[in-house]
């Protein structure tokens, strides 16, 4: 469109699978005559079906649609029925057992604050530096849907499915709530439950530094994927630790 070549800097990298309502990507063009509406039109004709660009706008030179951010909210989608959802089977995880809702609260809330999470963190994800401050850990339910929302500074690889899956065996009764401060204690991968599958899961929105903040008709390009795939999946920056994702 912009008859260059670019570098598309994109702010979180998610595993194969993964949904993103809310990703956010910044590029960089002298070709600033060209209207911003018909740009974003022409490049949803040609991006395949389950990509959408929903809106972009200039933003300061400042802006890093990765060093910018600050902190990303994650949905994961649970149909806890007994029978499984023929329409969207590849939209949220299938749980036939009844979950205790309150328990799996009570989990979730000591998920909260800044701790170590290795034993949240697949094998091998290459980081140095396994501590991340956690803002929001919820469970909320209106059957037969029940979503699981996690807002964060930044993940490790896995990091929100092995939550979850851990937070789903605290629902059927395999650990009992407390038993997610010993997880975190033994810093141990071992430790902590199975990982939820992929297609349950959604990058919600993306908060970035407030200089770097631009009036609101002017925000960065803002994508939404069906499966936001990565082959880096786990690689990130040194010195960086609360950046970038791989959940």
């Amino acid at each position: 469109m912009v008859r260059h070549s670019v570098e598309l800097v994109g702010s979180s990298r998610t595993d194969s699978g993964v949904h993103a309502k809310g990703q956010i990507a910044h590029f960089d063009t002298d070709q600033v005559q060209i209207p911003k509406e018909g740009i974003r039109k022409a490049i949803n004709h040609h991006l395949p079906s389950d990509i959408l660009v929903r809106a972009i706008d200039p933003v300061p030179q400042t802006f890093n649609a990765r060093m910018s951010t600050t902190s990303k909210r994650y949905q994961y989608f649970i149909w806890n029925a007994a029978d499984r959802p023929v329409f969207f089977s590849d939209m949220a995880w299938h749980r036939w057992q009844k979950l205790d809702v309150k328990a799996m609260q009570q989990a979730a809330s000591y998920f909260v604050g800044r701790h170590d999470f290795a034993s949240f963190a697949r094998p091998g994800h290459g980081r140095d530096y396994t501590v991340r401050t956690i803002f929001s850990c919820d469970v909320t339910c209106r059957p037969p849907k029940l979503i699981i929302g996690v807002e964060g500074s930044g993940f490790l690889w896995n990091m929100v499915r092995i939550m979850v899956g851990t937070l789903v065996q605290v629902g059927i009764y395999r650990y009992p709530p407390e038993k997610i401060i010993e997880m975190l204690e033994a810093r141990d991968r071992k430790s902590s439950g199975p990982t939820a599958p992929p297609h349950g899961l959604y990058l919600q929105w993306i908060k970035t530094k407030k200089e770097d903040e631009v009036p609101a008709e002017a925000a960065p390009l803002v994508v939404e994927q069906g499966d936001a795939s990565s082959p880096e999946a786990g690689a990130g920056l040194q010195g960086q630790p609360d950046m970038g994702d791989a959940v």
